[in-house]
């Protein structure tokens, strides 16, 4: 039975707060500041599923309320993770380095409530066609690359240079649907399909 009919999203992005919106989770923004440093030796995996968890005890510390989600997503080509580029000679050497190749996108969630924390992780893979250093540059002025993990937004304009996407559309995005309604679900939180009580 459902116990919240919203939710505190710790993340400033807006194309998670759509993503909320598009499965029916009312939620108010309160972003977290979390040091988001890469430990030595660590896994992509773990630092996603560390910083996801993080980011939603520092908010649940600050209101416990209500429910609160928080994510982290990183790209990853081999054993190099890419974060957000600093600048655009960053930007344009990750689109350089994805260019005709496989990558991962992987994105934790993580939901804290009075229940405790409960965490999942999303990985898929997305194929690059080959693209020139010219492409590249053009697409970092466009404005879109900049606050995005490996610098491209599969949303937007970056859509026209993968050529597969195997996994999950909406964790490339930055929050895994399917994921993310089974945690909230679990934690009490009403979704779009919830049942009514008889």
């Amino acid at each position: 039975m459902s116990q919240f009919d919203a939710i505190t999203l710790a993340s400033a992005s807006p194309r998670r707060s759509q993503l909320l919106g598009q499965i029916g989770v009312r939620h108010r923004v309160r972003p977290t500041d979390v040091d988001e440093s890469l430990g030595a030796g660590e896994p992509a995996e773990a630092y996603v599923a560390r910083l996801a968890a993080a980011k939603a005890e520092a908010a649940w510390a600050a209101d416990p309320r209500l429910p609160v989600l928080a994510a982290d997503t990183a790209v990853v080509l081999g054993t190099e993770l890419f974060g957000k580029p600093e600048d655009q000679r960053d930007g344009v050497r990750m689109l350089a380095a994805l260019s005709g190749r496989t990558h991962r996108v992987l994105t934790a969630v993580a939901v804290r409530s009075a229940a405790g924390l409960r965490a999942a992780l999303s990985v898929s893979e997305v194929t690059f066609r080959a693209l020139s250093e010219s492409e590249c540059r053009r697409y970092w002025a466009t404005g879109e690359p900049r606050g995005k993990a490996g610098g491209y937004a599969v949303q937007g304009l970056a859509a026209t240079f993968i050529t597969r996407l195997a996994g999950s559309y909406s964790g490339v995005m930055g929050l895994p649907l399917a994921e993310t309604a089974a945690l909230l679900g679990a934690a009490g939180v009403r979704l779009w399909n919830t049942e009514e009580a008889a």
